[in-house]
């Protein structure tokens, strides 16, 4: 397969390797298990996926896993969906997130958009939680009920979830940018105990006030008990008649408790994450207590290589998975920075590097997107301090091979580029790297340990260096316990098992490259497949944003009736460009030279903006499906999009094209 950069782009010193945590998680396992691997990583990941019961009881006892009761087998039942993991052990992943955290050090660094800051101590976390946990259980939350949060990126979500945890309760939360009927769509599924909610959060310099929000969320939410009032921007909480009882935050978080957390079964459900909900109500995806603190005790402490005296910085809202591993961050003993802010405030856009820089971050996290802006509009992180940096994460969407020469220039030669794919499904990584991985340009290094990926080719026969499914062949302790009010596991089933009987089928196109790394193309229901031969969208994307002139690009593959196929490329120019027949050449050009000429489309057309889930892809498949006239109800919910004036405008694009065929028939 030809690639930009065919040789490794970034290639770990010996030294860094030797000290990294997963190299002495493998001499671990050569003293215990008798595994011959050191600083080979394909074979410490050979021996994960052929060896479940050694690789996952390794992990457990790697990093100590304290269980009140013991299991009494790793792996009861292998089979997908279904599998029964740690029989027997009951814990608590609160107990777990806690225990590491001594009482003076920084565990939690709260930052915002304005530069301000302040730090919890171990000490001051354990107590808020000891706290919050009192004042839920006196409102009668025990295990099982539910906990919600309407929340931004500060401590406070982190403490209210621990709390929840600690009791064997179940919690899920989302951002304040989410409207009244967003979040509730989302928990009113649930039928809550408890809401905890914020008066507003920060954007852009704004602090945006979601008092009436929250009135109106509690509302529609007729299970609650009780609303906890969070004062986070200043705002005074009015008096009003609510539909429950109301407690001020710091009457619940300032009490002097001794913390004790239940202990409860391995795949006891500990959070509900919910899908981005394009089409219907979003789909609550369960994830049980131990198998969150396995999987994330493995990204984090070997793949990520967190441990304390770390600090963690990745940009995230609540409602984005990464939310979670912010949270998990504790697991490790490292500090987590939580952020409430725009990632790139107008006034200063290079605010997180500079955060980043002065509390001497050490793994900064952010997404495509951002990396892309910052080299588009010329922003230099450079100008800071960021040798502390070692290692810049980046998940949310392929990232493409011409964003790491920039990140390489701007942040240093020393910092390893980890891009990463998982899903929310899994709330982990798929594919990624670790300290012991090479880098090329462009590609994940290798597949996460414990993951048995593969590229399926349509007969369902693993391939490499060729386009295919990506699958998971053996299952993994974070594969979901369910989905939420889906007790048959129907919609579970058909979500990942319909394709492959047995098989997991996580919907995006890959290449397993001949050296082991992942490639990743797309979406599998939104690969162009131009007379056969298939193209991700990612890869016209990446070509056609690269050029100056274009701010972001969307493509669609749209069958139509009568057995045609239109490929149009959507494009936003950079402000004060207009599109003319010269850059639709340049695009045209672009795209035969470094993506495929079998995908030059069909039009190019200027639009105002490309829609996107509030997580940040792009709607690929619900663009199609209006383009090809589906009825926009049926074909994406609007409060699951970041603009959804945008939905009529490609309804309209749509109609207008049917109908000039139409005429020209």
């Amino acid at each position: 397969m030809n690639t930009p950069y065919p040789d490794p782009f970034f290639t770990p010193t010996p030294e860094a390797a030797a000290g990294s945590r997963i190299v002495d998680f493998a001499r671990w396992a050569a003293r215990h298990r008798g595994v011959a691997a050191g600083a080979d990583y394909a074979a410490l990941h050979h021996w994960s996926v052929t060896d479940l019961e050694g690789f996952w009881s390794a992990v457990w006892e790697y990093f100590d896993i304290d269980a009140d009761t013991p299991y009494e087998q790793v792996l009861a039942e292998e089979r997908m969906p279904g599998a029964r993991w740690f029989t027997g052990a009951t814990l608590n992943y609160a107990h777990h997130t806690l225990r590491n955290l001594t009482d003076a050090d920084t565990a939690i660094l709260a930052l915002d958009e304005t530069g301000v800051g302040y730090e919890v101590t171990g000490k001051h976390l354990r107590g808020q939680v000891a706290s919050v946990a009192a004042t839920l259980r006196d409102l009668g939350v025990g295990e099982g009920d539910r906990v919600v949060g309407y929340l931004p990126n500060t401590p406070h979500a982190i403490v209210a979830f621990l709390a929840a945890a600690s009791l064997g309760a179940v919690w899920s939360v989302c951002g304040q940018d989410y409207a009244p009927q967003a979040a509730a769509d989302r928990f009113a599924q649930l039928e809550p105990t408890v809401l905890i909610a914020a008066d507003g959060y920060l954007f852009n310099g704004t602090a945006h006030d979601r008092r009436d929000a929250v009135l109106e969320l509690a509302t529609a939410l007729p299970t609650l008990k009780a609303t906890l009032l969070v004062d986070h921007v200043g705002l005074p909480w009015p008096v009003r008649d609510y539909p429950s009882l109301v407690v001020p935050w710091e009457d619940a978080a300032t009490r002097t408790e001794q913390l004790a957390c239940t202990p409860v079964p391995f795949d006891h459900p500990l959070w509900v994450v919910f899908s981005s909900g394009t089409t219907g109500l979003p789909k609550g995806i369960v994830h049980g207590h131990g198998g969150v603190l396995l999987e994330h005790l493995k990204t984090l402490g070997l793949h990520s290589d967190l441990d304390p005296g770390d600090r963690l910085l990745w940009y995230t809202t609540t409602h984005w998975m990464m939310w979670n591993l912010v949270a998990s961050t504790l697991l490790t003993g490292a500090t987590t920075c939580t952020y409430d802010g725009s990632p790139a405030p107008l006034t200063r856009p290079d605010t997180l590097w500079a955060l980043a820089a002065r509390h001497r971050v050490t793994v900064f996290g952010t997404s495509p997107q951002y990396l892309l802006g910052m080299a588009k509009f010329g922003i230099d992180p450079s100008v800071h301090d960021l040798s502390a940096i070692r290692v810049v994460g980046c998940t949310g969407s392929a990232l493409p091979a011409s964003a790491y020469p920039w990140v390489r220039d701007h942040v240093g030669t020393h910092a390893l580029l980890a891009s990463i794919s998982g899903g929310t499904d899994i709330v982990s990584g798929f594919a990624g790297s670790a300290p012991t991985t090479p880098v090329w340009a462009g590609e994940l290094s290798a597949p996460h340990l414990g993951v048995a990926l593969a590229a399926y080719d349509s007969e369902g026969s693993p391939v490499v260096d060729q386009v295919g499914e990506l699958v998971v062949t053996r299952p993994m302790p974070s594969m979901p316990l369910s989905f939420w009010n889906d007790p048959d596991g129907e919609r579970y089933h058909d979500a990942y098992f319909s394709a492959y009987p047995g098989v997991w089928r996580h919907g995006d196109w890959i290449t397993v490259t001949g050296h082991g790394s992942v490639i990743v193309h797309g979406r599998s229901d939104s690969t162009l497949n131009r007379n056969g031969v298939r193209l991700g969208s990612a890869d016209t994307h990446d070509v056609v944003e690269r050029l100056p002139e274009i701010t972001e690009a969307l493509v669609i593959g749209a069958e139509e009736p009568d057995g045609g196929y239109w490929m149009p490329l959507f494009v936003v120019p950079a402000a004060g460009v207009s599109l003319d027949d010269a850059l639709r050449a340049k695009i045209k050009e672009a795209i035969r030279a470094g993506a495929s000429p079998r995908h030059v489309p069909d039009e190019i057309l200027e639009v105002p903006a490309v829609p996107h889930t509030r997580t940040g892809k792009k709607l690929e498949v619900p663009v199609k499906r209006l383009l090809q006239g589906a009825p926009a109800e049926d074909v994406v919910n609007p409060a699951a999009i970041d603009d959804p004036g945008l939905i009529d405008y490609y309804a309209r694009l749509g109609a207008d094209r049917r109908s000039r065929r139409n005429t020209e028939a």
